[in-house]
């Protein structure tokens, strides 16, 4: 009887079991197609009218016909929220092509404000990428509600009034770009002279803070007279915090010195004790009978007197191995000769023809090196000075285009520069079938990456545009190496304009 009862419900369990798996699985099928079902009827909805705002915002549709813009992000909006609340496919659609209409107004008007913003989004484009929103944001301010209000004039269809908003916010945003620009290069010499002036630091360092001033206020005018020419105004900003920082330390010293009562005798020995601290790491002895001058002398003289002794240490290494090279190649040639007895002496016809084939070999390179030669000689003369310089580096032809600039952090090519860039693609074509790659180099100012994406951009462009105007085979490769190969110092102006160059290295396929 209890077996009987226990098997009835076993059976029972496992019935109701399977049925509520069943209805489970039932369930999340309900679930998932339904929901598979609800993507694909939203992507059906907005998928036109999504694809006309992401249009409009790349086109700057918000600066360029704001009111419209705001009005189709209001409908889209809408569209969206009662979506999401399971209103009518009616209103949802209603919303939609209300917002698509606005849309398709907007990027309309941004043609129209292409042609007439340009130079208003150039400044824009300048002024953000310079900082202006953190460094300037009362101009920045300024220039976004000029370029709002040009925008709205737009809208209007009132091109004058546009316009004349238009110029208004490219001033603000070129002066916000430059006030930028400034505390980008000033932002730590200010900190410091602002801090000098607190601390009251003219009334022990007066001279040395001026000096500090008057750099920076150089660095402005610099700034000023050409925004992006900032080599120099990089250093001399670096020279205005250093000496607001002088001034600082002269002052805290000096306070100090006169905290401790101490005599001007004792600040004289002070400084005699530092220059002799300089003296002892030479091994000198100085004195400062004769005062400070004196013992400076005496350092200096010593320090000339060393680099002499090294350079002549340097000469003499120099001259020895060039004298162990000499006695080398001697040595390597008497072996030659040797080797060359010792054939000679075994079969006599074998040696004739070898003598033979060395003689037609030698004289088959003669002739092609006569070629190189002829053919170099050829194309030295397209180019001036100024232009190029040529350099040979074994088998290879290294064309240094000096005469091809870029603008300051630009890639594009100049049209003053076809001319040159013809030269260019004459020389090349003396050279059938060989590999050309153009090599981009920068100076040491500003970031390494930055530098080396800049001097890979401008190489690809210029390999791009040789490739654009003339058939070559293997194609012209291109390389930036950024400010790793220099060629000059990078401390003076004019071996900061050597390292910022174009090479094109030729690696010639002789036939």
């Amino acid at each position: 009887m209890n077996s009987t009862i226990f098997k009835w419900f076993h059976l029972n369990i496992m019935e109701n079991g399977m049925k509520l798996f069943k209805i489970v699985l039932i369930l999340i099928l309900v679930l998932v197609t339904g929901g598979f079902a609800q993507e694909q009827l939203r992507s059906q909805l907005f998928t036109t009218v999504e694809e006309l705002l992401n249009k409009a915002r790349a086109q700057n549709g918000e600066l360029f016909a704001p009111s419209n813009f705001s009005k189709a992000m209001k409908y889209y909006a809408e569209a969206n929220d009662y979506y999401e609340r399971g209103k009518s496919l009616e209103d949802i659609r209603e919303s939609i092509k209300n917002g698509e209409a606005y849309f398709t107004k907007v990027l309309d008007l941004c043609k129209l404000g292409d042609a007439t913003f340009s130079s208003v989004t150039a400044a824009r484009t300048d002024a953000d990428s310079a900082g202006a929103r953190k460094h300037a944001t009362e101009l920045w301010e300024k220039g976004e509600k000029y370029f709002q209000s040009a925008g709205e004039e737009l809208e209007s269809g009132s091109l004058a009034n546009a316009k004349e908003e238009g110029k208004k916010a490219e001033e603000s945003y070129r002066s916000a770009e430059l006030e930028a620009i400034k505390a980008n290069y000033l932002s730590p010499a200010r900190e410091l002279l602002n801090r000098a002036d607190e601390m009251d630091v003219v009334k022990n360092a007066q001279k040395t803070l001026q000096n500090a001033w008057r750099v920076a206020r150089q660095v402005e005018g610099m700034l000023k007279g050409n925004r992006y020419d900032t080599d120099e105004a990089r250093q001399l900003a670096q020279e205005a915090k250093i000496e607001a920082a002088h001034s600082i330390h002269l002052h805290r010293t000096i306070e100090q010195y006169k905290i401790d009562e101490k005599s001007l005798e004792d600040i004289i020995l002070i400084a005699e004790g530092e220059i002799k601290k300089i003296a002892v790491s030479l091994g000198l002895n100085v004195h400062f009978d004769n005062g400070l001058t004196g013992a400076v002398i005496e350092i200096q003289n010593a320090l000339k007197e060393r680099d002499s002794k090294s350079a002549g240490d340097a000469e003499a290494s120099r001259l020895a191995n060039e004298t162990i090279k000499q006695k080398n190649a001697e040595i390597e040639n008497l072996k030659k000769q040797n080797d060359l007895m010792v054939r000679r002496l075994g079969t006599l016809s074998d040696a004739e023809k070898k003598l033979q084939d060395e003689g037609k070999e030698l004289q088959r390179k003669l002739a092609l090196k006569h070629e190189q030669e002829e053919t170099v000689k050829s194309f030295l003369s397209l180019f001036t000075e100024q232009e190029a310089n040529i350099v040979r580096e074994g088998d290879n032809i290294i064309i240094r285009m000096y005469g091809l600039t870029f603008g300051v952090a630009k890639s594009s090519i100049e049209s003053e520069f076809y001319p040159l860039l013809a030269k260019l693609q004459q020389a090349i074509r003396k050279f059938p079938s060989s590999q050309v790659t153009i090599e981009g180099h920068t100076d040491s100012q500003g970031s390494d990456d930055a530098n080396q994406t800049l001097s890979e951009k401008r190489a690809n462009a210029i390999a791009e545009y040789l490739m654009a105007n003339m058939s070559v085979d293997p194609p012209i490769m291109s390389q930036g190496y950024g400010e790793s190969r220099p060629i000059a110092s990078n401390d003076t102006p004019e071996g900061r304009t050597k390292n910022r160059r174009i090479d094109v290295v030729i690696v010639p396929q002789w036939k």
